[in-house]
């Protein structure tokens, strides 16, 4: 599977509205939409499950939800993947909520470099188990703030959108986590 786009343009997301209209008019036209951030959703969830058949379970349901509610669904100024992310956010903190089981997250194929910048240090092979345990004394809401900023690599206001909050709450949110993890990492 192929690294998600991270960017989107105005103009991308204009035409992108004009689909998800479409789809709110006629639900075949929601294909496009569903081919387009399917395997992006499916990334991002599996990195959360590490379980392929748990992973299309909860993809399913993504998609489910967004075609029952897309007539809900009102452009922003992000992308549409935000709602999506959003939707797949709450589908993964459901699933582990009525499991009783622990969250997964899984930092091999994660970009660590841009949070050892954001955090001002390198991180060496050593103190990567260091960083794993930081992260995982993280509450879940700061968890997935760190995990859609670094990990998925979305932008502020997207991290925003996707989780409820300003943009502006989600840098300051985004930077309170990283102090707590550098004075973690010691």
């Amino acid at each position: 599977m192929s690294a998600p786009k991270r960017t989107v343009s105005d103009a991308e997301m204009q035409e992108e509205w004009l689909e998800v209209q479409a789809a709110q008019r006629d639900p075949a036209m929601f294909r496009p939409l569903y081919e387009r951030y399917y395997e992006p959703i499916y990334l991002y969830v599996f990195r959360r499950t590490t379980n392929e058949d748990l992973t299309a379970d909860l993809c399913s349901q993504v998609f489910l939800k967004a075609l029952q509610k897309i007539h809900r669904y009102e452009y922003k100024g992000v992308p549409f993947s935000a709602w999506l992310y959003r939707i797949a956010s709450n589908e993964i903190a459901q699933y582990f909520r009525k499991a009783n089981k622990n969250r997964v997250v899984t930092i091999e194929d994660a970009p660590l470099s841009h949070l050892a910048e954001e955090i001002g240090q390198d991180i060496p092979e050593d103190l990567t188990p260091l960083l794993v345990q930081a992260l995982d004394s993280l509450r879940e809401e700061d968890l997935q703030i760190i995990e859609l900023r670094f990990f998925e690599e979305r932008p502020y206001k997207e991290v925003g959108e996707i989780l409820g909050i300003t943009e502006n709450y989600a840098k300051v949110k985004t930077f309170r986590i990283l102090n707590r993890i550098k004075k973690n990492l010691g």
